[in-house]
Parts: structure tokens; sequence; C-alpha cells
């Protein structure tokens, strides 16, 4: 495996970003992050990027479609939305994206609030494995795991990525983590 630095991986979604801003004439975008490693990345993005909204939360739990079989996380936080999602650029952010499950649930959610005008995914780790039709516009890195084999960003500060499962190592090389 590449190794590879957070600090990087978000300041390449930032430049990513922005460029996709500029290119579509796209100004006061909301950001809006995934309980619980999307909102460490978003609250990251947020500042480099100085946008002004407010950024909201999302937690997903009783929107997901595995519900029934795993039960509540005995860690809910409510969802935050202080600005108004109809007709607005969002940026939704997670750390990882691998089945795509948690992003339907994401987008589901949003949709209760209102009609945005485009949604853009940002994550910090794609990986291989999606199970629905979903893609992420902007992605800190691509990475091949094995099947048994799971990623998972722990922080938020500092935020480290833990790969688990197959013959992983407990923790990614310190190129994987930030101190910021």
């Amino acid at each position: 495996m590449t190794n590879y630095n957070i600090d990087a991986m978000l300041e390449n979604m930032a430049e990513q970003i922005q460029r996709k801003q500029q290119a579509q004439s796209i100004k006061d975008p909301l950001m809006i992050g995934i309980h619980t490693g999307g909102v460490w990345v978003a609250n990251r993005l947020h500042e480099m990027l100085g946008l002004t909204s407010s950024l909201g939360t999302l937690n997903i739990s009783f929107y997901r479609d595995d519900f029934t079989r795993i039960g509540m996380h005995p860690q809910v936080l409510p969802s935050s939305m202080k600005e108004n999602v109809e007709d607005r650029h969002i940026i939704l952010v997670d750390d990882v994206l691998f089945t795509g499950r948690t992003i339907r649930a994401a987008l589901n959610e949003i949709f209760d609030y209102g009609r945005p005008r485009n949604i853009c995914l940002a994550v910090l780790v794609e990986r291989d494995g999606r199970e629905l039709p979903i893609q992420a516009d902007i992605v800190g890195e691509h990475m091949k795991l094995a099947k048994d084999q799971h990623i998972k960003l722990t922080g938020p500060t500092p935020l480290n990525l833990i790969l688990s499962g197959g013959n992983a190592r407990d923790e990614l090389p310190a190129e994987y983590s930030t101190n910021s």
C-alpha cells in the first residue's frame, strides 16, 4: 500500500472543490458532514475553504436500510441543519465511501429538509465494493482493499486511518495521520 498524508488528502480535496465551484460558478455552497468521520473531514474542509454558511451535520441512523438488523448505535447524535437546503448547492462529506448505503441514507435525509439544486459528494477515502450506483465527485484517495479488509477514520484530533481485517496491520503508516 502506498503511504499518504491526511493533510495532503484534505488539501487535494479542497483544491478539487474550489475548481468545481469555479467551473460551475457556485457561490456560497452548503457543506454537510455525515456523523461521525464525515463531520470531522467536513470541519477541516469548511475551515480550509473559508465557507460562510453554517456547517450542517447528519446522523443517518434512522435512514439506514439495515437499521432493523444492527439497531441504534449507542452514541446517536442529532442532525443539525441551521441553513435551508432548498435550491442550494450542497457539498456532502463523508470519510469512507464503500458500499454506498450510507450516502443513500444521507440523501434521503437531505431531501426531507428540502430539494437542493445539486449535491456534490466529497469523500476522504473511496474504496471498491460498491453495492449501489453511487460515486464520489471529490476524492482524497482511492484505495484498493481486500474484501475482508476495512478502513476507518478515527479522530477528531489527530485524524488517523485504521486498517483492519485480512493481513492488515492495525494502523496505517504515520503518513496516514494528521495532528491538525
